[in-house]
């Protein structure tokens, strides 16, 4: 099994609006990066799990835990010219864009900061992606060590 960190602004979608969601369930579309596209296509696998991070807001931190339950397939909205996700030079038979279906496991109340995770950065979560400075990828892989740490804060 592999362990993710999904970010997501919670302006535009939070692990609350995952919560009340039917069936708690979420395509996670838009991704517009290759590296992350190629992650998702080629790695998530169902059954992974993930951790919902609020970013790009008063404090971030990891709110919740997702399990993919569908793994990556074409990114239909992509080829909606009506949809705010919409690329042109995507197309059915050859797809740019993938994505990825997740549910949530369970909210994390308080959120695990990312003030508390820079605390464990010269330690535990050293080499976590998501401390790097200029990491801006919305999906990361997360190793089994730092995930387990992870839960043990939360």
């Amino acid at each position: 099994m592999n362990h993710w960190l999904f970010k997501s602004e919670p302006d535009t979608f939070s692990v609350d609006d995952l919560a009340r969601a039917r069936g708690a369930t979420t395509t996670w579309d838009g991704v517009r990066n290759h590296q992350v596209r190629n992650m998702m296509r080629d790695q998530m696998r169902v059954g992974d799990l993930g951790f919902f991070y609020h970013s790009s807001c008063a404090v971030p931190g990891i709110a919740g835990v997702v399990r993919v339950v569908r793994a990556g397939y074409p990114e239909r909205a992509a080829l909606d010219p009506k949809h705010r996700y919409f690329d042109p030079d995507s197309d059915a038979v050859n797809p740019r864009w993938y994505c990825v279906d997740v549910r949530l496991e369970r909210s994390i109340d308080p959120l695990v900061t990312l003030e508390t995770l820079r605390k464990h950065a010269r330690g535990a979560l050293a080499d976590m992606l998501i401390l790097r400075r200029g990491n801006r990828l919305s999906v990361t892989p997360v190793t089994d060590e730092e995930w387990h740490f992870i839960l043990s804060l939360a």
